[in-house]
Parts: structure tokens; sequence; C-alpha cells
């Protein structure tokens, strides 16, 4: 819970309002300050100190981009600022004609009325009005529909409290929630009244944009100043936070703090919150042993961006206790809890210690221990680098003494392994190949854990494959609409969901269209792609080795250190570049090939290079090899170069979307007459003899169809809504299509939200191609709209595009072809809960 800042109990509303044009949108510059009632307290933060002093991004989705505070730290309070609506749409009861002139709606009888605000902020809801009469409800959204959870979750639509002339939809003490889009409802109405300034009141923790990107791309543009302002909206509390949407895990989870801290540091350079943040969480593991050593290389990434050796020394002890319990247990398959979201890490808590995962942490344990041997070096502790590189070099030689050892990997555990460093050109050749060049799979449904997987894209030198993940996973999320990254996403969702619209919910419950943990992308595009990073703690010595690939022409930017701004540009088309070293540090600069060669290159307008080094006050030297032109030992300064290339950089190809599995489409019309048309080799009726009892004949190449559903005893739940009926929407006993008939189905109730989903896997006996067909009930209309994943049953690799099914008050079917055995997700869109009611087998057409 975010620490109460200020708590004003009834203090009349004072509203001052200077309405100012940005970036298509109206921001008010002075907040209102509203009365709060002595029966909560509430947090009631000032309005922004900050001026707009700063560069105007037209990429980035923050409204305050360009705003500046003087100094700002960990320890200042919470700000305030107001959005308006971009966008109002609502029914003929609402007449809006004098809204851009006077702020006014006039609301003329019942209805509703929807208002976008833009963009995801950390705010609450709230309008005037003098005059309002009858009965009014608020709803809010990160997407364009209204969520629908069950009733045991707190609500999105609620009563707005009323403090004089404001009403305010207020959720919880805090007031803030993730939210882009507001509604008024109007539940009774007696005679006209007036709705007037209608705002977000968006919270704020003081932190400026004092790192940048720019580059060819606008796209990678945005995704960079997209990670950013997720991280910042997640600032709110004395640590990394999350605006989750009805959750209760607003807490700084070490695991998915690691790429949040990450992205601030080269976004925003707020050192002292990240140091905070570490303390906040150092005792902490939430009981998933991944995050404890990712809270460990979370430390060492604020000592090699800070050099802050004591608190670096202050955590010796705690870094050892993590360590050496990894040691402890490795190889001893221990309980993991959790490693990721994606259906190949056990699809969260799951089933969380499949091989996958196992060798995942193996090779996370071997890539900490190596990275705290590092670093123990530095700080001449002899004793602590050899130890724990000896950890490191011990496993990695006993997994190597099975040669093809990484081909039981699937992705994140080969991810994991390249990051370790210790993979030769011909293992890594061999992962990338097995792991890296399957556009589809090369995706995680968790943005947390692709942070890890572009890691080893860059670590294996292939960013142009690695640009194009960025472009499908990040890049979709945006095209999507997000104006913040999300917790889950997968990129065939664009396919099947209108812009803004509403998202499957999965295994993690709701899913969070604001989550830090997805920002990592962020850091990544500063430090392999403009190519900035620490060589030495602190960046006394750094590196600036761009990585533009076959796509990019031009990348810009700049990175906060303790010791001053690094700032870097490079244009390939122009030949023109620049960088500038800070007082304190000295740094190795890396002028990209490109797959060209350089003719020459001049420093400051005087000849550095043509082949041989010329010498030039303030760069030791140079060399070079395929990729870059090395400048040796840069001096503090402003550098200006201009270089002459000569050959052309090849064109890169993405590589194509290929399912194995084949999506045939859907059927609405059969309802449940599906004999002669479905299940002529087989079928399965879920439930359909009640008490869980399936009706089925199973055709000879399926083995068995198993259905899982975390907690309880790990089944489904099972509904018979209606036993010997004649509507033909239930499905019939037979493949004669007869009658009486029963209405029923397992599902999945959202009890903990984790438990909000479940699979249904058929295992087949061999290699076959056969189609199978689902179906689909909403009898009891409860507005249902589905969405099904396919996986290959061994592998977990996403087989189909993911398929939405809606309006099924009728009954639907959809139906895939495939060759091996198949796992099938159903999670809930809209509606309480995901359901199925029958499985078909039938030959392939």
């Amino acid at each position: 819970m975010s620490k109460i800042v200020r708590c004003i109990t009834q203090i009349p509303t004072i509203s001052r309002s200077i309405f100012v044009k940005f970036s298509g949108m109206l921001l008010i510059a002075i907040v209102t300050i509203p009365c709060l009632s002595l029966h909560a307290q509430i947090n009631v933060y000032p309005h922004i100190t900050a001026k707009p002093t700063g560069k105007r991004v037209i990429h980035s989705p923050d409204p305050l981009v360009s705003y500046r505070w003087a100094a700002p730290r960990a320890s200042d309070n919470m700000e305030t600022y107001i959005l308006k609506p971009v966008k109002i749409s609502g029914s003929k009861s609402f007449d809006m004609k004098n809204y851009r002139s006077n702020d006014r709606i006039a609301v003329n009888g019942m209805g509703d009325i929807r208002f976008d605000f833009g963009r995801v902020s950390a705010a609450w809801v709230e309008f005037d009005s003098s005059d309002l009469e009858g009965e009014v409800e608020m709803s809010i959204s990160e997407y364009d529909q209204i969520p629908v959870y069950a009733t045991n979750y707190p609500k999105r639509t609620l009563k707005p409290v009323k403090r004089g002339n404001t009403y305010r939809l207020e959720l919880n003490p805090q007031l803030y929630e993730g939210v882009r889009f507001g509604w008024i409802h109007v539940r009774s109405f007696s005679r006209p009244w007036n709705i007037s300034g209608i705002r977000l009141v968006c919270q704020i923790r003081p932190t400026n944009y004092n790192g940048s990107f720019n580059c060819s791309d606008t796209m990678l543009t945005r995704i960079w100043y997209t990670g950013a302002y997720t991280v910042k909206l997640n600032l709110l509390q004395d640590h990394f936070g999350a605006i989750l949407m009805n959750r209760g895990d607003r807490i700084s989870w070490t695991g998915d703090a690691h790429p949040a801290q990450a992205a601030s540091m080269v976004a925003f350079g707020n050192y002292d919150f990240v140091k905070q943040n570490l303390v906040h969480t150092s005792t902490q593991s939430n009981g998933i042993r991944s995050y404890a050593l990712y809270w460990v290389l979370s430390l060492l990434d604020y000592y090699r961006y800070t050099g802050d050796t004591a608190t670096l020394e202050s955590y010796i002890d705690n870094v050892i206790a993590k360590l050496d319990d990894a040691y402890k247990v490795y190889g001893t398959n221990p309980d993991l809890l959790f490693f990721g979201w994606d259906e190949r890490l056990g699809a969260g808590f799951e089933h969380p210690n499949l091989p996958e995962p196992q060798n995942g942490y193996k090779m996370l344990s071997i890539r900490a221990w190596k990275e705290f041997a590092s670093a123990m070096n530095q700080l001449d502790r002899k004793d602590l680098f050899d130890k724990y590189a000896r950890y490191a070099e011990e496993k990695m030689q006993a997994i190597r003494k099975d040669e093809a050892w990484y081909r039981s990997y699937g992705l994140h555990a080969s991810a994991d392994a390249v990051n370790t460093g210790y993979l030769t050109a011909q293992e890594q050749h061999a992962v990338f190949k097995q792991s890296f060049t399957n556009r589809v799979n090369r995706i995680s449904y968790s943005p947390f854990n692709q942070y890890f997987v572009i890691q080893a894209f860059s670590a294996m030198h292939q960013y142009d494959d690695g640009l194009d993940a960025i472009r499908d996973l990040w890049g979709g999320q945006i095209k999507y609409g997000g104006t913040t990254f999300f917790e889950n996403y997968r990129p065939s969702w664009n396919a099947i969901i209108a812009k803004n619209g509403a998202v499957p919910s999965n295994q993690c419950g709701f899913t969070s269209l604001c989550h830090p943990w997805g920002a990592g992308v962020t850091k990544w595009l500063s430090e392999e792609i403009l190519g900035i990073k620490p060589t030495s703690p602190g960046f006394e010595s750094f590196q600036i080795m761009p990585h533009l690939g076959r796509t990019l022409t031009y990348v810009s930017g700049a990175v906060p250190t303790l010791k001053g701004e690094i700032s870097a540009s490079f244009n390939l088309l122009s030949g023109k570049c620049s960088f500038s070293v800070p007082a304190g540090t000295k740094g190795t600069i890396g002028i990209p090939k490109v797959e060209k060669r350089i003719k020459a290159l001049h420093v400051n307008d005087v000849l550095f290079w043509d082949g041989n080094y010329h010498s030039i006050e303030g760069i030791s030297g140079a060399y070079e090899d395929d990729e870059f032109v090395y400048l040796k030992d840069v001096q503090p300064g402003v550098y200006n170069l201009q270089v002459q290339y000569g050959g052309v950089t090849p064109k890169h190809s993405v590589l194509p979307e290929v399912f194995p599995a084949t999506y045939i489409g859907k059927d609405y019309s059969t309802g449940g007459n599906w004999g002669g048309t479905y299940g002529k080799d087989g079928y399965e009726l879920c439930n359909y003899d009640g008490d869980g009892k399936h009706r089925q004949r199973l055709p000879d190449y399926i083995s068995s169809i198993n259905y899982y559903k975390i907690f309880g005893n790990n089944l489904p739940l099972n509904k018979t809504w209606r036993i010997n009926t004649t509507d033909k929407r239930a499905l019939a006993p037979s493949s004669a299509n007869g009658f009486p008939r029963n209405a029923a189905c397992i599902y999945s109730e959202d009890q903990d939200q984790i438990g909000y989903t479940f699979t249904s896997t058929i295992n087949i006996k061999e290699p076959k191609r056969y189609r199978v067909t689902l179906y689909f009930l909403d009898w009891d209309g409860k507005g249902r709209k589905l969405a099904v994943e396919a996986f290959d049953a061994q592998t977990s690799e996403l087989v189909a595009p993911v398929q939405v099914i809606e309006h099924c008050e009728n009954g639907a079917y959809i139906t895939f072809e495939y060759n091996r055995s198949i796992k099938f997700r159903i999670n809930p869109i809209r509606g309480l809960t995901p359901v199925l009611s029958g499985i078909f087998f039938d030959a392939t057409q």
C-alpha cells in the first residue's frame, strides 16, 4: 500500500483550471483539490511542480515527457495532473454539442457515455455537476469495454462518492487504478441536468527523462518511450509496484522489478529510487527461487551503472545466501513455484517444475554465479571470485559431458544458457537455429521472459532477428492500441481483437495492460542498438557499440550516468556521427560498418582513419574488425565525425509466420445436431451424464483426453444446465441427433484468478493427421466471449493463431487440423466463466 502523503478532510473544493493544448489532448495545468470525507483516508497530492522545459517527443505516450522537475529524489511526494478526454461517445441521451466550447454535457435521459483519455494513466475519474438528479454509476477500464468480473472481486462499476459538486469514482483508498477509459451511467432520470469538468486525475512521482532514444524505425522509438512510460506510471509507491486493475499484488515482486529497474536506469537515471527498491526487496523472493536470483542480477545491474561499492558490499552476505541456496538445490529439480506465464514454462503456477523451467533455472544460477564472481573480482575479493567462478564452471562442464546437451532445451532455457556467456560459437549457432528461427515460437507469452530472450539475440549477434522479435511482441502491443506494455501478449491477438478491445484473461487471471515487468526492452535498445553500456562500475569506462543491423539507418540517444550524460548519434546515410564523453570517464567507441567498409573517418574535421590510424588529441588509437572501426581510450569531450562508406548493406528478410496446425473455421449454425457433420471418427460430450461423467466414443488413434485446472482437484468444474431437454442447442446424445438431450459443460471458476482458465489435452497414439472440433455453448446467456489457444501437447509451442468464439448462445464449433497430440487452453474474454461442451474427431478432407 502506498504511503499516505497527505490526508485532507472537510476542505472545500478549490478549482482553478488552465487549459493547454498538448499532443491532441487538453492538459489542465492546475488541478482541482477536492474536499474529502471523514469516513476514509484518501491520498491527495499537490499539483505537479514540473515545467515543460524539456524536449517534446511525439513518439512518447507520456503527456509529461517534456516536463522537468528540479532535482527529483526518491523521497519526493507524489504529485497530480489532469487529463481531459480525447474522444467521447454516448447515447442520444447526452447532448455534447457544446462540450468543446463550455466543457458541458447535457443529460436528457438514461444511458451511458464513454470517455477515452487517450492513454493509460495511474488515475481516478471524476466530474462536476451542480444539478445532478437521479442515480448514476461510473466505470473505468484499460480497454474500451467495462470489465466484467465475478461477484467475489472488487467492482469497476460503482456509485460515485459525492464531494460537494464533484462526483468521484473511489475504488480504493489510494484512488488510482490503471485507467484509459471511463464511463458515466445514468441509471434513473427525472429532469435534465449537466455534466461538467469530466477529468482523469493522474498521479505521478517526480521523474525526469534524462535518457533518450531515437532511430529510423519510429516503432522502435515508440517502444523505447512506451517502456519508459510504463515504468514511470508504476513508481507510485516507495518502490517499483504496479497499477494493476483488480489485482491484489500491488507490491514490488523482486523478479518483476528486475527489467523495470533496468529500464528505469537508462530512461530516468533515478538511481536512488532503484537503490531504495533493492533495499525494499532484499529479503523478499515471494517464495519464487528464480526471483531471488533476479534480485542478485538487479543488484549487479545497479552496481555496474552507479559504481556504488558500499551498497554492493553491504549485501554480500545476502547474495551469498541466495547463491549458495541455488548451488545447494542445483540438480535436485527444486520446487520453482513459478518461472513465467508462458505455456512452455508451465503456465505460471500451474506446472512450474517442467524440464524447461528447471533447465532455465540451472542456467540462471550459472549466470548469477558468474556475474557475481566478476563483481567480486572488481572488489578484489579473490575468495568470492574463486568460489563462484568455480561453481559456474563446474556446473557448465558437467552439462557439457553430453555434447548435445542443448537439444532438449526450448526457447527460454536456451536463452538463459546463451546469457551465461559460456556458449561457444558452435553452440550458439546450433542453439540459434534450434530455438530462435521460428518467428511464432521465439516469442514468449510474457514480455518479462522475452527480455532474457532478446538478451540472448544480442549475445549471439543476431540483432536483425532480435529487432524483428521486438517489433512482433512489443510493436504488436502498440499496434493493438497500447500506450503501456502488458503483462502477457500474443501477436495473433491483433487479428481477432479490435483496436483497444477486451483482451483474453488467462492463467495469470485478468491480464494487466500496464505491467512494468514488460519494460526491459527499453534498456536493451539503449545498450544494444544505441550501444551505450558501462565496461567498469559507474561508467568509469564505457563503450558505445551501436548495432543498426540491416534495417536501421540512424540511431541517436543518451544514457544518464552519475558522471554526466553520455550521448551518441550515428547516421549511416549521411555518414555524420557524434558522441560525448563526460568528465571522469573514458570510452571505447565503435563506428559501425554495417557490412560495408569504412574508407575514411574524420574526427572534428581531422582525418583519423583511412585504413590506418592517424593521431588525434583525445583518442589513443584505433583498430578494426568486421563490425567496427574502434576508437580507443576516448577522453572527455564532444566529438563530431564524418564517415565515408563504401559498399552496400545487404537487405534483411523477415521470417514468415508458420503454424504447423491448420485452423479450419467456425460454425455457428449447426447447434446441437452434430451427427453427420462432426464426430464421424469419435467424440466426447463433456459432463453429459453428470458428476463429471463424459459420454465418449473415442477413435482408435486417440489414447486419452485429459483436462486440467489449477486448484481444487486440478479438474474443471462440472455444470448441468438442463437434462431431458428438446432444445436444439444442447448436444444430441449420439450421431442420430435424437432427443431428449442434456445441456452440460465443464468450466473453470475465477476463485483465485489463476484458476480462471482450463486446458484440454488430446493424446494420439502415433502421428496422424486428423481434425478436432470443440463445441461451445453459452446456454445461460452470460455473454461469453472466449479465446482458444492451441499448443503441441509435448512441446507446449503454439501451433495455431489464437481464435475467438463469441455470440455462442446457439452454440459454436471451432475446428483445427493437426498431426500430433494437441492441448487447448480455453480463456475467458467476456462473461463470467469459460465453458466447453464437446470434442469431436474426424478424418482430414
